[in-house]
């Protein structure tokens, strides 16, 4: 799935002329707060690279985030992470700092949910959070994930939250 869209954001499979974009995300200290601390362009540069493999490997990833004008709001996807010695698929986004209290977190997260269990069928999905990033913990809880249990990882603590494929 290269493409999708919900109410208010169109998603788009990572390119390489994403690169900009995304260096102006992660440079934003407020928004890279979360996701591994601030990264130079060349950081990011890699970081696409990672994902466009990971699409290659797997047949879905990252997608950039567009506003129904077009405008760049962010970055969402699922990927393949190694927690605590077991492969898990993630779901991870972020938006531009403008963006936030929108909701948009919200809505990406259940269309994320929904091509993770119903599309491509995986048995759950885990998000990975700060214990003190509230907002992102309750677009989790609202997206049916549970807490599950805190882990630690190279950038300090955090706590993994699931979901489950409903049988049927």
């Amino acid at each position: 799935m290269k493409h999708f869209t919900t109410s208010r954001l169109t998603a788009e499979r990572l390119r390489e002329d994403h690169l900009a974009d995304l260096v102006a995300l992660h440079l934003d200290g407020e928004v890279s707060r979360y996701i591994g601390g601030v990264r130079s362009a060349e950081v990011t540069k890699t970081y696409i690279a990672t994902n466009m493999a990971h699409w290659d490997q797997h047949g879905f990833g990252l997608w950039v985030l567009r506003t129904k004008d077009g405008a760049f709001a962010g970055r969402a996807g699922l990927r393949h992470l190694d927690v605590d010695g077991v492969d898990e698929v993630e779901i991870f986004y972020a938006f531009k700092r403008t963006l936030w209290g929108q909701r948009l977190a919200s809505e990406i997260a259940r269309a994320l949910t929904d091509i993770g269990l119903t599309e491509l069928a995986l048995p759950s999905l885990v998000g990975l959070v700060y214990p003190d990033n509230s907002a992102s913990r309750r677009v989790l809880e609202k997206s049916g994930f549970a807490l599950e249990r805190s882990t630690t990882r190279p950038g300090g603590e955090m706590v993994i939250y699931r979901t489950l494929r409903r049988a049927g």
